[in-house]
Order: structure tokens, then sequence, then C-alpha cells
């Protein structure tokens, strides 16, 4: 069974690694992420995929252990507490949500303003950013440039400045760095961006990994000495899966190669391996060679929620250090106690992502 796992640990945060990581786990075991009994990723594993410090994920297992959410079972690993702490029942929040929403548009506010309002008062973000700003967003194709710009326009308002990542040392210095506010890249491609983009006062964040660790956990379960190789219909996007698989270290595996999504190159790949690790587009042409005797496993690569947070944070606190710009004529902006009348001096307030 597949892992429904969304986590990100932001280096730069002020709040520990163990402490991120331990509210997160926290989350999606109450979310149901992980079912009660069912096996959590190995410390290994998890380690692997973060980019952190096995001793660290360790302290967070014990953590949880401690906490109820967790048991280790000698020999097998360490799994879902049958019976873990008890949150508010699903009904009561939805219950308590919808009732707050309808008061709130009682009042004038939308839904938009109620959650900006929440998060200011929470002092979990300031106010909303102004205004369209330019992200940069680095990838390995054309096809995952044109998919992600879509969804970040769509989430964010942002503007995407799509860049090839075998373009970017030659964009970065023909564009002034102040155009972009914060550049946006795949997990496995952020020790590159980061460096291409050292000294330009630009962060980077990672913000498309959210399925990987799901494949992990799959491929952990297969027997010892599996054969498995890697297929995307661009074969640097490959070669980019191939590197996270082969970061998590999973002993059971023997990683056979990357190849693009068709051709004769395909061919001689699926010919050597058990098992072909590729996305839903090219999972046509790779089951039309792979026949029956070679498991396919899909890996589609998504937006991750907690890392679209970061940049929201990010963009947010930016926004915070810059001149407020007055708001269009007829829209009313909000602040955080807008029901009471009263005005509150607008202040720069750190932006921090808290697991939920």
């Amino acid at each position: 069974m597949g892992i429904a796992m969304n986590l990100k640990i932001d280096g730069h945060s002020p709040i520990p690694i163990r402490r991120q990581l331990t509210e997160q786990l926290k989350h999606v075991i109450e979310s149901g992420g992980v079912a009660r009994d069912q096996a959590l990723p190995s410390i290994r594993e998890l380690a692997g995929f973060l980019g952190i410090n096995t001793n660290t994920v360790a302290r967070v297992v014990e953590d949880l252990k401690q906490s109820g959410y967790v048991e280790a079972r000698r020999g097998k690993g360490v799994f879902v507490a049958p019976a873990p702490p008890v949150r508010p029942a699903p009904h009561l929040r939805e219950g308590f949500l919808q009732d707050t929403v309808m008061r709130a548009a009682a009042i004038g506010m939308t839904a938009d303003d109620l959650a900006v309002a929440v998060l200011s008062v929470a002092s979990v973000r300031p106010a909303a950013v102004q205004e369209t700003v330019e992200v940069l967003l680095v990838e390995c194709s054309p096809p995952e440039l044109d998919f992600f710009a879509g969804q970040l326009e769509a989430h964010l308002p942002v503007r995407v400045d799509k860049v090839l990542l075998g373009d970017l040392a030659t964009v970065a210095r023909q564009k002034q760095a102040g155009r972009w506010r914060a550049a946006v890249t795949s997990f496995c491609h952020l020790p590159e961006v980061e460096r291409l983009l050292s000294g330009r006062g630009v962060p980077v964040i990672a913000l498309l990994a959210e399925a990987h660790l799901e494949t992990l956990h799959r491929l952990a379960q297969l027997p010892s000495g599996t054969r498995v190789g890697v297929a995307s219909a661009a074969v640097a996007t490959a070669h980019s899966l191939e590197h996270s698989i082969a970061n998590a270290g999973l002993p059971n595996i023997v990683l056979v190669g990357a190849s693009p999504a068709q051709g004769a190159r395909l061919g001689r790949l699926l010919r050597r391996v058990d098992v072909i690790v590729c996305s839903t587009a090219a999972a046509e042409w790779v089951r039309a060679l792979a026949g029956p005797a070679v498991q396919v496993m899909i890996d589609d690569r998504a937006l991750d929620r907690r890392a679209i947070e970061m940049l929201a944070a990010l963009l947010v606190r930016q926004n915070g250090d810059r001149p407020a710009a007055a708001p269009p004529a007829g829209q009313r902006r909000l602040s955080p106690r807008a029901s009471s009348g009263r005005k509150r001096r607008r202040g720069g307030t750190r932006a921090t992502v808290r697991g939920q």
C-alpha cells in the first residue's frame, strides 16, 4: 500500500529540523496519510529523501514513540500506533470551519479575507502579497516547465519565468538578479540551482518532490536484488529521478540505468530490469514495450503543498519588507481585526511554516 506523505524540510527556517519533521509526521498520521498499524518508511529512506542526517530522523522517531504516535516492532520496523493520540474529530473541525465561514460571510468577509485574517492573527504570516511578483522556475524539460508554471500561477499571485536547467547559467548572467523574488526547482536539482544562483540574492525552494517518498517506500518493499530502471519523456528527467532513488540508498534494489521513454534505448533497458519507474506521461510507451514480465511503477511528481506554503511565506515576508502599495480604488484592505473597527499599525512579521 502506498503512503500519502507530503514532507518538506526548510533548512533556512528558524524552526529546528527535528521539530519540522516531527510536526509534519504527526499531521500525516492524524490526517490518515499513514493508516493505523501501517509501517512508516525506514529512517534511512526518510533521511535519504529529505536530505537530512539519519540521527535527526532517529530522534524524530523516538519523539513520536514517546508521544504515542508510533511503535517499534522488533525486526519489522516502525509502525503507526493502533490508537494514536486523539484530536478533535474531522466532522467537528469541518462543522466549526463551515460555521466560521458563514459568520464571516454575514459581515462581508470572503473566504480569502478570512484565511488571511486568521493567519495574521495567529502570526503565521503577515498580510497577503499585494502584487504579482516574478518567480524563476527551473526544470530539465519543456513539458515540465509548462505544467508546473501553470500550477504555480494557479496557486499563487506570481508570474513564472521558465528556464531550462541547461540554460540557467547563461540566463542568470544576462538578467538582473533582482528580477526574481525566488527560484523554484525540483528536489534533485536544488544543489545545482543554488550553485548557479549563488551570490545573486535569490532564495531557492525545492517545490516538486511530493510523490517520490511514496515511490521510495514501494521500492523498499521489493525483494532483495530487484533490478530497477527509470524512464521519462526527457532523458534529463529520467536521470534526475534515478539520482533521487540512488540517494535513498535502498539496499534491496539494484539501479540498472535510466532512459527516455521510447526508442531502442528503452527496449534495451527493459530487457535488463524487473521493475521500471516512470511517469504517467511515459507509461503508455513503457507498457507497450515492457510486457507482463516487467512491473511498471508510476512516479508522478506533483506540487508539494507544504513547499507551496513555504514559497508563499517567503513572498509574504519579502512583501512586508517593501513599501506597501495602495489598494485599488474601491478595494478594502483587510486588517487582522477587520470587524473591530479599530486600525492597527502594520509592521513586518517573520513568516514561518509550521507543521500542521
